[in-house]
């Protein structure tokens, strides 16, 4: 999943559970170029990842690693951007647990929650303002 700074969803790529998500981080940074017209130009990524794996997209991953003298909750900067949307989507009760059984359904459904939070916001703003 691939939200902007405000949470907005950008791009999704659902993979089954027997294959590495790292190997698809080519195909989910050319949908975040497609979507934002060539504009993103720095991505966050946890430790899973490496900068290696969006060369020729022009998107530079840098990532958020624990410090290795840990002790405790340590704050990861940027971690909130894509926690939060992770919270938001919690409130769909289809979206908690795996029950699709194609993965185009299941991106479908978190596009459409998206799409309602998205307008619940609108319809605040808009009703704040009249």
């Amino acid at each position: 999943m691939a939200v902007d700074i405000l949470g907005h969803l950008l791009a999704l790529y659902v993979t089954p559970a027997n294959e590495q998500e790292r190997a698809k981080v080519k195909r989910l940074c050319q949908e975040i170029q497609e979507v934002t017209g060539e504009s993103a130009l720095i991505t966050f990524v946890n430790q899973d990842y490496t900068g290696d794996q969006a060369k020729g997209r022009g998107i530079e991953l840098q990532v958020m690693k624990l410090p290795h003298t840990k002790k405790g909750f340590v704050l990861l900067p940027k971690r909130w951007v894509i926690e939060r949307p992770f919270a938001w989507k919690s409130r769909f009760r289809r979206l908690v647990r795996d029950y699709e059984r194609l993965p185009e359904v299941l991106t479908g459904l978190h596009f459409l929650a998206f799409a309602i939070l998205m307008l619940r916001r609108f319809a605040e703003v808009i009703f704040q303002s009249a």
